[in-house]
């Protein structure tokens, strides 16, 4: 079971992977990134958090069913 501060730990972990890929070289180990990113998502929020978070808080998550993304 994922708690809240697991969940938590790994959004704010994603966001901090894609700023570490993002300033890596070019040469960078991939197989790191790989790594920590199978980590995170261990614990990384499923679609059914965002579409109750948005019902809940519209201000800040949007229903990801929208396609408002693609």
């Amino acid at each position: 079971m994922t708690t809240a501060y697991e969940r938590t730990r790994a959004v704010l972990g994603a966001r901090q992977l894609l700023s570490d890929l993002a300033a890596a070289p070019d040469d960078a180990d991939l197989g790191v990134f790989r790594g920590r990113a199978r980590t995170l998502l261990r614990h990384f929020p499923e679609p059914v958090y965002f579409h109750l978070s948005a019902a809940m808080v519209s201000g800040i998550w949007a229903d990801p069913d929208a396609k408002w993304y693609e």
